[in-house]
Protein backbone atom coordinates (compact mmCIF):
# COMPACT_ATOMS: atom_id res chain seq x y z
CA UNK A 1 0.00 0.00 0.00
CA UNK A 2 2.76 2.36 0.57
CA UNK A 3 3.95 2.17 -2.93
CA UNK A 4 0.55 3.61 -4.46
CA UNK A 5 0.94 6.94 -5.85
CA UNK A 6 -1.48 9.60 -6.72
CA UNK A 7 -2.32 8.64 -10.20
CA UNK A 8 -2.81 4.96 -8.83
CA UNK A 9 -4.96 6.23 -6.14
CA UNK A 10 -7.21 7.73 -8.79
CA UNK A 11 -7.73 4.63 -11.01
CA UNK A 12 -8.39 2.46 -7.69
CA UNK A 13 -11.01 4.78 -6.60
CA UNK A 14 -12.21 4.84 -10.20
CA UNK A 15 -12.42 1.20 -10.91
CA UNK A 16 -14.63 1.17 -7.19
CA UNK A 17 -17.05 3.37 -8.78
CA UNK A 18 -17.27 1.54 -11.99
CA UNK A 19 -17.84 -1.17 -9.54
CA UNK A 20 -20.48 0.67 -8.08
CA UNK A 21 -22.11 1.65 -11.07
CA UNK A 22 -21.97 -2.40 -12.01
CA UNK A 23 -23.63 -2.98 -9.07
CA UNK A 24 -26.91 -0.82 -9.48
CA UNK A 25 -27.06 -1.54 -13.19
CA UNK A 26 -27.13 -5.50 -12.66
CA UNK A 27 -29.81 -5.82 -9.86
CA UNK A 28 -32.18 -6.44 -12.36
CA UNK A 29 -30.33 -9.48 -13.27
CA UNK A 30 -31.31 -11.43 -9.29
CA UNK A 31 -34.11 -9.38 -8.40
CA UNK A 32 -36.23 -8.16 -11.16
CA UNK A 33 -38.57 -11.23 -11.60
CA UNK A 34 -38.51 -11.96 -8.09
CA UNK A 35 -39.53 -7.98 -7.63
CA UNK A 36 -42.03 -8.25 -10.71
CA UNK A 37 -44.23 -11.16 -9.61
CA UNK A 38 -44.21 -9.87 -5.90
CA UNK A 39 -42.31 -12.66 -4.59
CA UNK A 40 -40.13 -10.31 -2.31
CA UNK A 41 -40.91 -6.27 -1.75
CA UNK A 42 -38.29 -4.34 -4.27
CA UNK A 43 -36.28 -3.18 -0.75
CA UNK A 44 -36.32 -6.49 0.59
CA UNK A 45 -34.88 -7.99 -2.80
CA UNK A 46 -32.32 -5.36 -3.10
CA UNK A 47 -30.80 -5.48 0.39
CA UNK A 48 -30.81 -9.51 -0.08
CA UNK A 49 -29.19 -9.31 -3.10
CA UNK A 50 -26.74 -6.91 -1.55
CA UNK A 51 -25.54 -9.19 0.70
CA UNK A 52 -25.03 -12.04 -1.25
CA UNK A 53 -22.96 -10.34 -4.06
CA UNK A 54 -21.00 -9.46 -1.02
CA UNK A 55 -20.62 -13.00 -0.12
CA UNK A 56 -20.01 -13.91 -3.82
CA UNK A 57 -17.17 -12.03 -4.08
CA UNK A 58 -14.75 -14.10 -1.55
CA UNK A 59 -16.00 -17.48 -3.29
CA UNK A 60 -12.82 -17.32 -6.40
CA UNK A 61 -10.72 -15.46 -8.29
CA UNK A 62 -10.36 -16.98 -11.51
CA UNK A 63 -12.36 -14.17 -13.20
CA UNK A 64 -10.06 -11.75 -11.98
CA UNK A 65 -6.82 -13.74 -13.29
CA UNK A 66 -8.24 -13.73 -16.79
CA UNK A 67 -8.58 -9.92 -16.58
CA UNK A 68 -5.50 -9.36 -15.13
CA UNK A 69 -3.54 -11.23 -16.83
CA UNK A 70 -5.32 -12.43 -20.22
CA UNK A 71 -7.22 -10.07 -22.07
CA UNK A 72 -4.13 -7.36 -22.56
CA UNK A 73 -0.40 -7.91 -22.58
CA UNK A 74 0.51 -6.27 -18.75
CA UNK A 75 4.36 -5.33 -20.29
CA UNK A 76 4.60 -2.08 -21.33
CA UNK A 77 1.09 -1.06 -19.87
CA UNK A 78 0.80 2.90 -18.25
CA UNK A 79 -1.58 2.97 -15.84
CA UNK A 80 -3.21 5.89 -17.47
CA UNK A 81 -4.53 3.38 -19.58
CA UNK A 82 -6.97 1.31 -16.80
CA UNK A 83 -7.81 5.26 -16.27
CA UNK A 84 -8.88 5.68 -19.34
CA UNK A 85 -10.89 2.16 -19.90
CA UNK A 86 -12.94 2.57 -16.81
CA UNK A 87 -13.75 6.42 -18.20
CA UNK A 88 -15.33 4.69 -21.27
CA UNK A 89 -17.00 1.67 -19.00
CA UNK A 90 -18.69 4.00 -16.48
CA UNK A 91 -20.19 6.35 -19.21
CA UNK A 92 -21.65 3.52 -20.90
CA UNK A 93 -23.13 2.10 -17.66
CA UNK A 94 -24.57 4.92 -17.37
CA UNK A 95 -26.08 5.64 -20.41
CA UNK A 96 -27.95 2.36 -20.76
CA UNK A 97 -28.82 3.15 -17.10
CA UNK A 98 -30.59 5.59 -18.29
CA UNK A 99 -32.16 4.13 -21.24
CA UNK A 100 -33.15 1.64 -19.24
CA UNK A 101 -31.39 -0.90 -20.97
CA UNK A 102 -30.11 -4.05 -19.36
CA UNK A 103 -26.71 -4.10 -21.31
CA UNK A 104 -23.59 -5.61 -20.51
CA UNK A 105 -20.99 -3.92 -18.05
CA UNK A 106 -18.63 -6.61 -18.36
CA UNK A 107 -18.52 -5.80 -22.18
CA UNK A 108 -17.98 -2.17 -21.37
CA UNK A 109 -15.18 -2.13 -19.41
CA UNK A 110 -13.81 -5.28 -21.69
CA UNK A 111 -14.81 -2.61 -24.55
CA UNK A 112 -12.93 0.53 -22.53
CA UNK A 113 -9.95 -1.43 -21.74
CA UNK A 114 -9.31 -2.91 -25.37
CA UNK A 115 -9.28 0.61 -26.99
CA UNK A 116 -7.77 2.47 -24.48
CA UNK A 117 -4.94 -0.14 -24.81
CA UNK A 118 -4.81 -0.17 -29.02
CA UNK A 119 -4.51 3.61 -28.72
CA UNK A 120 -1.97 3.60 -26.31
CA UNK A 121 0.46 0.70 -27.17
CA UNK A 122 -1.00 -0.58 -30.71
CA UNK A 123 -3.00 -3.89 -31.27
CA UNK A 124 -0.43 -5.80 -30.69
CA UNK A 125 -1.36 -5.35 -26.52
CA UNK A 126 -4.65 -6.88 -27.06
CA UNK A 127 -4.35 -10.93 -26.16
CA UNK A 128 -6.82 -11.90 -29.45
CA UNK A 129 -6.97 -15.34 -28.29
CA UNK A 130 -8.03 -14.81 -24.92
CA UNK A 131 -10.53 -11.85 -26.24
CA UNK A 132 -12.39 -14.25 -28.44
CA UNK A 133 -12.28 -17.74 -26.54
CA UNK A 134 -13.02 -16.21 -23.02
CA UNK A 135 -15.20 -13.06 -24.09
CA UNK A 136 -16.96 -13.22 -27.89
CA UNK A 137 -17.86 -17.17 -27.66
CA UNK A 138 -19.82 -16.82 -23.99
CA UNK A 139 -20.97 -13.99 -25.18
CA UNK A 140 -22.63 -15.45 -27.51
CA UNK A 141 -23.45 -18.94 -25.72
CA UNK A 142 -24.00 -17.59 -22.56
CA UNK A 143 -27.99 -16.24 -23.75
CA UNK A 144 -28.90 -19.25 -25.97
CA UNK A 145 -27.95 -21.83 -23.15
CA UNK A 146 -29.30 -19.93 -20.54
CA UNK A 147 -32.61 -19.39 -22.87
CA UNK A 148 -33.05 -23.18 -23.53
CA UNK A 149 -32.64 -24.04 -20.31
CA UNK A 150 -35.16 -21.50 -19.11
CA UNK A 151 -37.57 -22.69 -21.57
CA UNK A 152 -36.90 -26.46 -21.10
CA UNK A 153 -37.32 -25.68 -17.55
CA UNK A 154 -40.45 -23.85 -17.63
CA UNK A 155 -42.31 -26.71 -20.12
CA UNK A 156 -41.47 -29.33 -17.69
CA UNK A 157 -42.34 -27.13 -14.28
CA UNK A 158 -45.72 -26.74 -15.99
CA UNK A 159 -46.18 -30.64 -17.25
CA UNK A 160 -45.77 -32.17 -14.12
CA UNK A 161 -47.87 -29.82 -12.49
CA UNK A 162 -50.63 -30.35 -15.65
CA UNK A 163 -52.95 -32.60 -13.37
CA UNK A 164 -53.48 -30.03 -10.49
CA UNK A 165 -56.62 -29.11 -9.90
CA UNK A 166 -57.36 -29.20 -6.20
CA UNK A 167 -57.65 -24.90 -4.92
CA UNK A 168 -55.22 -25.99 -1.86
CA UNK A 169 -53.05 -27.64 -3.74
CA UNK A 170 -52.74 -25.18 -6.36
CA UNK A 171 -52.11 -22.46 -3.24
CA UNK A 172 -49.48 -24.78 -1.67
CA UNK A 173 -47.91 -24.95 -5.62
CA UNK A 174 -48.11 -21.28 -5.97
CA UNK A 175 -46.34 -20.05 -2.56
CA UNK A 176 -43.54 -22.88 -3.32
CA UNK A 177 -42.82 -21.62 -6.08
CA UNK A 178 -42.47 -17.95 -4.57
CA UNK A 179 -40.16 -19.39 -2.11
CA UNK A 180 -37.86 -21.17 -5.01
CA UNK A 181 -37.56 -18.05 -6.79
CA UNK A 182 -36.71 -15.85 -3.58
CA UNK A 183 -33.74 -18.95 -3.18
CA UNK A 184 -32.97 -19.27 -7.41
CA UNK A 185 -32.90 -14.99 -6.83
CA UNK A 186 -30.52 -15.34 -4.16
CA UNK A 187 -28.42 -17.99 -6.11
CA UNK A 188 -28.05 -15.56 -9.27
CA UNK A 189 -26.85 -12.80 -6.42
CA UNK A 190 -24.33 -15.11 -5.24
CA UNK A 191 -23.29 -16.20 -8.60
CA UNK A 192 -23.13 -12.42 -9.77
CA UNK A 193 -20.90 -11.67 -6.59
CA UNK A 194 -18.92 -14.57 -7.78
CA UNK A 195 -18.48 -13.25 -11.22
CA UNK A 196 -18.51 -9.54 -11.59
CA UNK A 197 -16.81 -8.06 -8.63
CA UNK A 198 -13.82 -10.22 -9.93
CA UNK A 199 -13.35 -7.89 -12.54
CA UNK A 200 -13.29 -4.84 -11.14
CA UNK A 201 -10.54 -6.92 -8.58
CA UNK A 202 -8.98 -8.20 -11.97
CA UNK A 203 -8.69 -4.35 -13.16
CA UNK A 204 -7.18 -2.99 -9.93
CA UNK A 205 -5.09 -5.56 -9.89
CA UNK A 206 -3.69 -4.92 -13.56
CA UNK A 207 -3.63 -1.21 -12.24
CA UNK A 208 -1.23 -2.54 -9.35
CA UNK A 209 0.75 -4.50 -11.15
CA UNK A 210 1.66 -2.06 -14.15
CA UNK A 211 2.51 0.12 -11.54
CA UNK A 212 5.03 -2.13 -10.18
CA UNK A 213 3.43 -2.87 -6.88
CA UNK A 214 2.56 -6.49 -7.46
CA UNK A 215 4.46 -8.95 -9.66
CA UNK A 216 2.73 -9.93 -13.01
CA UNK A 217 0.66 -12.66 -12.37
CA UNK A 218 0.05 -11.94 -8.74
CA UNK A 219 -3.47 -12.99 -7.28
CA UNK A 220 -5.89 -9.86 -5.93
CA UNK A 221 -4.52 -8.78 -2.42
CA UNK A 222 -7.22 -9.37 0.45
CA UNK A 223 -8.02 -5.35 0.22
CA UNK A 224 -8.49 -5.87 -3.36
CA UNK A 225 -11.38 -8.10 -2.61
CA UNK A 226 -12.72 -6.74 0.59
CA UNK A 227 -13.21 -3.06 -1.21
CA UNK A 228 -14.44 -4.55 -4.76
CA UNK A 229 -16.89 -6.49 -2.71
CA UNK A 230 -18.11 -3.75 -0.51
CA UNK A 231 -18.74 -1.00 -3.97
CA UNK A 232 -20.61 -3.59 -5.90
CA UNK A 233 -22.57 -4.20 -2.49
CA UNK A 234 -23.18 -0.84 -2.17
CA UNK A 235 -24.67 -0.17 -5.87
CA UNK A 236 -26.92 -3.13 -5.93
CA UNK A 237 -28.44 -2.24 -2.70
CA UNK A 238 -29.30 1.39 -4.26
CA UNK A 239 -31.42 -0.84 -7.31
CA UNK A 240 -30.92 0.21 -10.67
CA UNK A 241 -34.52 0.68 -10.89
CA UNK A 242 -34.63 1.61 -14.28
CA UNK A 243 -33.25 -1.89 -15.75
CA UNK A 244 -35.28 -3.74 -13.44
CA UNK A 245 -38.72 -2.39 -14.96
CA UNK A 246 -37.63 -3.66 -18.00
CA UNK A 247 -36.21 -7.04 -17.09
CA UNK A 248 -39.43 -7.94 -14.65
CA UNK A 249 -42.55 -5.78 -17.15
CA UNK A 250 -40.57 -5.34 -20.84
CA UNK A 251 -39.22 -8.25 -21.89
CA UNK A 252 -41.85 -10.88 -21.33
CA UNK A 253 -45.40 -11.46 -18.45
CA UNK A 254 -43.87 -13.60 -15.75
CA UNK A 255 -45.21 -15.99 -12.87
CA UNK A 256 -43.05 -17.62 -10.24
CA UNK A 257 -42.77 -20.78 -12.12
CA UNK A 258 -41.51 -19.25 -14.73
CA UNK A 259 -39.37 -16.64 -13.01
CA UNK A 260 -37.79 -19.75 -10.71
CA UNK A 261 -37.23 -21.50 -13.78
CA UNK A 262 -34.88 -18.11 -15.22
CA UNK A 263 -33.63 -17.06 -12.36
CA UNK A 264 -31.97 -21.21 -11.90
CA UNK A 265 -30.75 -21.39 -15.17
CA UNK A 266 -29.03 -18.34 -15.23
CA UNK A 267 -27.54 -19.07 -11.71
CA UNK A 268 -26.24 -22.61 -13.16
CA UNK A 269 -24.80 -20.90 -16.08
CA UNK A 270 -22.89 -17.94 -14.24
CA UNK A 271 -21.35 -20.52 -12.17
CA UNK A 272 -20.29 -22.54 -14.13
CA UNK A 273 -18.71 -19.86 -15.86
CA UNK A 274 -16.79 -18.54 -12.96
CA UNK A 275 -15.49 -21.78 -12.45
CA UNK A 276 -13.70 -21.72 -15.52
CA UNK A 277 -12.46 -18.94 -15.71
CA UNK A 278 -15.26 -17.48 -18.55
CA UNK A 279 -16.07 -13.51 -17.79
CA UNK A 280 -19.46 -14.24 -19.38
CA UNK A 281 -22.20 -11.76 -19.15
CA UNK A 282 -24.46 -11.90 -16.12
CA UNK A 283 -26.89 -9.35 -18.32
CA UNK A 284 -26.77 -11.49 -21.16
CA UNK A 285 -27.36 -14.35 -19.42
CA UNK A 286 -30.54 -13.67 -16.92
CA UNK A 287 -32.19 -11.69 -19.97
CA UNK A 288 -31.48 -14.84 -22.22
CA UNK A 289 -33.18 -17.11 -19.39
CA UNK A 290 -36.62 -14.56 -19.06
CA UNK A 291 -36.79 -14.55 -22.48
CA UNK A 292 -36.90 -18.46 -22.30
CA UNK A 293 -38.90 -18.91 -19.82
CA UNK A 294 -41.67 -16.35 -21.31
CA UNK A 295 -41.76 -18.79 -24.61
CA UNK A 296 -41.43 -21.96 -22.11
CA UNK A 297 -45.26 -21.56 -21.11
CA UNK A 298 -48.43 -21.83 -23.29
CA UNK A 299 -49.44 -18.74 -24.09
CA UNK A 300 -46.27 -17.21 -23.13
CA UNK A 301 -44.85 -14.28 -25.33
CA UNK A 302 -41.42 -12.42 -25.52
CA UNK A 303 -41.96 -8.77 -26.40
CA UNK A 304 -39.13 -8.68 -29.55
CA UNK A 305 -39.68 -4.69 -29.87
CA UNK A 306 -37.80 -4.13 -26.53
CA UNK A 307 -35.81 -7.55 -26.55
CA UNK A 308 -34.43 -6.18 -30.22
CA UNK A 309 -33.47 -2.72 -28.74
CA UNK A 310 -31.40 -4.85 -25.92
CA UNK A 311 -30.01 -6.71 -29.25
CA UNK A 312 -28.91 -3.51 -30.22
CA UNK A 313 -27.60 -2.38 -27.08
CA UNK A 314 -25.65 -5.20 -26.73
CA UNK A 315 -24.10 -5.22 -30.05
CA UNK A 316 -22.56 -1.59 -29.12
CA UNK A 317 -21.39 -2.04 -26.23
CA UNK A 318 -18.37 -3.33 -26.13
CA UNK A 319 -16.93 -0.95 -29.70
CA UNK A 320 -19.21 2.47 -28.14
CA UNK A 321 -17.41 1.97 -24.50
CA UNK A 322 -13.82 0.80 -26.42
CA UNK A 323 -14.17 3.97 -28.60
CA UNK A 324 -14.73 6.26 -25.43
CA UNK A 325 -11.76 4.63 -23.80
CA UNK A 326 -10.07 5.29 -26.92
CA UNK A 327 -10.74 8.64 -26.57
CA UNK A 328 -9.93 9.23 -23.12
CA UNK A 329 -6.72 7.92 -24.02
CA UNK A 330 -5.61 10.06 -26.23
CA UNK A 331 -6.32 13.03 -23.75
CA UNK A 332 -4.45 10.71 -21.03
CA UNK A 333 -1.13 10.59 -23.20
CA UNK A 334 -0.93 14.28 -23.37
CA UNK A 335 -0.10 14.76 -19.68
CA UNK A 336 -1.18 16.12 -16.49
CA UNK A 337 -3.50 18.11 -18.31
CA UNK A 338 -4.72 15.63 -20.26
CA UNK A 339 -5.60 13.45 -17.15
CA UNK A 340 -6.90 16.37 -15.28
CA UNK A 341 -9.73 17.10 -18.60
CA UNK A 342 -10.80 13.39 -18.82
CA UNK A 343 -11.43 13.46 -14.90
CA UNK A 344 -13.67 16.64 -15.45
CA UNK A 345 -15.24 15.16 -18.75
CA UNK A 346 -15.99 11.90 -16.55
CA UNK A 347 -17.74 13.84 -13.78
CA UNK A 348 -19.62 16.19 -15.91
CA UNK A 349 -21.14 13.43 -18.23
CA UNK A 350 -21.81 11.45 -15.43
CA UNK A 351 -23.76 14.73 -13.66
CA UNK A 352 -25.45 15.58 -16.63
CA UNK A 353 -26.64 12.16 -17.27
CA UNK A 354 -27.94 12.02 -13.57
CA UNK A 355 -30.03 14.95 -13.91
CA UNK A 356 -31.59 14.06 -17.17
CA UNK A 357 -32.57 10.30 -15.59
CA UNK A 358 -34.91 12.76 -12.56
CA UNK A 359 -37.02 13.84 -15.51
CA UNK A 360 -38.79 10.47 -15.39
CA UNK A 361 -37.98 8.97 -11.44
CA UNK A 362 -37.92 5.27 -11.32
CA UNK A 363 -37.51 3.89 -7.66
CA UNK A 364 -39.29 0.90 -5.71
CA UNK A 365 -42.76 3.05 -5.37
CA UNK A 366 -43.16 3.06 -9.42
CA UNK A 367 -40.99 0.02 -10.39
CA UNK A 368 -43.52 -2.48 -10.98
CA UNK A 369 -45.69 0.55 -12.99
CA UNK A 370 -46.41 -0.50 -16.39
CA UNK A 371 -47.14 3.02 -18.11
CA UNK A 372 -44.20 3.23 -20.84
CA UNK A 373 -43.66 -0.56 -20.82
CA UNK A 374 -46.50 -2.10 -22.50
CA UNK A 375 -46.33 -2.33 -26.37
CA UNK A 376 -48.43 -3.38 -29.01
CA UNK A 377 -48.09 -6.88 -30.18
CA UNK A 378 -45.88 -7.27 -32.74
CA UNK A 379 -45.75 -9.70 -35.70
CA UNK A 380 -43.81 -12.20 -34.35
CA UNK A 381 -45.76 -12.26 -30.68
CA UNK A 382 -49.14 -12.08 -32.33
CA UNK A 383 -48.43 -15.53 -34.24
CA UNK A 384 -46.80 -17.23 -31.25
CA UNK A 385 -50.63 -15.96 -29.08
CA UNK A 386 -52.78 -17.47 -32.57
CA UNK A 387 -50.90 -20.30 -32.31
CA UNK A 388 -50.84 -21.14 -28.72
CA UNK A 389 -54.27 -19.16 -27.45
CA UNK A 390 -54.73 -19.41 -23.64
CA UNK A 391 -58.24 -20.70 -22.76
CA UNK A 392 -61.29 -18.29 -22.20
CA UNK A 393 -62.13 -18.33 -18.30
CA UNK A 394 -61.09 -15.63 -15.55
CA UNK A 395 -58.45 -16.74 -13.10
CA UNK A 396 -58.97 -17.12 -9.23
CA UNK A 397 -58.27 -13.35 -7.75
CA UNK A 398 -56.67 -14.90 -4.44
CA UNK A 399 -53.93 -17.04 -7.25
CA UNK A 400 -53.16 -13.67 -9.26
CA UNK A 401 -49.33 -12.49 -9.73
CA UNK A 402 -49.15 -8.80 -9.23
CA UNK A 403 -48.17 -8.80 -13.30
CA UNK A 404 -50.97 -8.74 -16.13
CA UNK A 405 -51.21 -11.69 -18.16
CA UNK A 406 -52.98 -13.70 -20.46
CA UNK A 407 -55.35 -16.14 -18.90
CA UNK A 408 -53.02 -19.18 -18.37
CA UNK A 409 -53.64 -22.49 -19.86
CA UNK A 410 -55.08 -25.37 -18.11
CA UNK A 411 -51.20 -26.52 -17.47
CA UNK A 412 -50.46 -23.66 -15.73
CA UNK A 413 -49.54 -24.78 -11.87
CA UNK A 414 -50.05 -21.51 -10.20
CA UNK A 415 -53.99 -21.50 -11.22
CA UNK A 416 -56.80 -23.61 -11.02
CA UNK A 417 -58.34 -24.67 -14.37
CA UNK A 418 -60.26 -22.40 -16.68
CA UNK A 419 -64.43 -22.74 -15.92
CA UNK A 420 -66.84 -22.32 -18.97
Amino acid sequence: MEHITLLLAIVVVTALVFDFTNGFHDTANAMATTISTGALKPKTAVAMSAVLNLIGAFLSVEVAKTISGGIVNENGLRTEVIFAALVGAILWNLLTWLLGLPSSSSHALFGGLIGAAVMSAGWSSINGGTVVTKVLLPAIAAPLVAGIAAMLATRLTYRINRNVTDPNQLKSTAKGYRAGQIASAGLVSLAHGTNDAQKTMGIITLALVTSGVLAPGSNPPLWVIVSAGVAIALGTYLGGWRIIRTMGKGLTDLRPPQGFAAQTSAATVILASSHLGFSLSTTQSCSGAVMGAGLGRKGGVVRWSTATRMFVAWGLTLPAAALVGAAAEFLTKQGTWGITLTAILLVGGSFAIWVASRRQPVDHTNVNDTDGVDEPQGVVTTAIAAVQPPPVGAPASDLMTTIPAPASAPDDPARPPATV
